[in-house]
């Protein structure tokens, strides 16, 4: 069988490297995204083909924005000639704590398009190639619950794009079923960006060190999730909201700091 490609958006950092690494590690070849990070992107693809004798390249582009998606999605097949999983991990996120009345429609109009119309932007590039193939894995990014359109005080912009995500890939796990394409979703629980690109071995030392209760989650933690979802004999599993959270409350994490 062909090596698979996976293309990652926001891959440079945090949970999208961590991702890229588990992948790598699998033999994918990968396309890693990203917006300005243009020698942390390139340094990361030399490293995993130097490390995992895998192909990586590095595409830059704002997936908030249409033409950017449509040149990433260009390169990527051009490079590889497909585009096998889709993990769409990019969005943006605004760590002030505001509330809606609060935002400018700049600021509201970014988040909802780097979360959500960005994902309609590649999916509608990237479905009819996993279609002509008869095989996809799609991937997206969520927040603890997201799946019930819970309130999130003070992250209304980015919960209101995370929920509409959920449901819109629960729809595509539907609509394209009969294709032998899968779409999840994957919500991680309070990793701080620290943590993002640790891993789990790193975590359960830190918590022996420290004597305490649990450990921190990682990178490693949710990169392992989406490494199962996209194996070949997962493909029972669509439509799914799988929380990996440590059974932390994230939403009610600003009431008690």
């Amino acid at each position: 069988m062909e090596k698979r490609t996976a293309l990652i958006t926001g891959g440079v950092s945090g949970i999208g490297k961590a991702t890229a690494f588990h992948l790598a590690e699998k033999g994918y070849q990968l396309v890693i995204n990203y917006r300005n990070s243009d020698a942390e992107a390139n340094s990361l693809a030399k490293q995993l083909d130097s490390q995992f004798g895998t192909k990586s390249l590095a595409v830059q582009g704002d997936v908030a924005n249409e033409g950017d998606c449509h040149r990433i999605v260009k390169e990527a097949v051009s490079a590889f000639g497909s585009i096998d999983v889709f993990i769409h991990n990019a969005g943006p996120y605004v760590h002030e704590r505001k509330r809606l009345a609060e935002y400018t429609f700049d600021e509201w109009n970014y988040i909802l398009h780097g979360n959500l119309s960005s994902f309609f932007y590649l999916s509608k590039e990237i479905i009819p190639l996993m279609r002509k193939q008869k095989w996809g894995r799609i991937i997206t990014l969520g927040f603890d619950r997201a799946e019930t359109a819970p309130g999130w005080i003070y992250r209304s912009a980015f919960a209101s794009a995370k929920t509409g995500l959920a449901s819109l890939t629960r729809t595509i796990a539907l609509e394209e079923r009969e294709y032998g394409i899968t779409a999840n979703m994957v919500c991680p629980g309070d990793i701080t960006n620290e943590w993002k690109e640790k891993n789990i071995m790193e975590a359960t030392e830190a918590k022996i060190s420290a004597a305490a209760f649990e450990r921190q989650g990682t990178g490693e933690d949710i990169a392992r999730v989406i490494g199962f979802i996209v194996e070949e004999k997962s493909d029972f599993i669509t439509g799914s909201i799988i929380p990996v959270t440590g059974g932390s409350d994230v939403l009610g994490k600003v009431f008690k700091s």
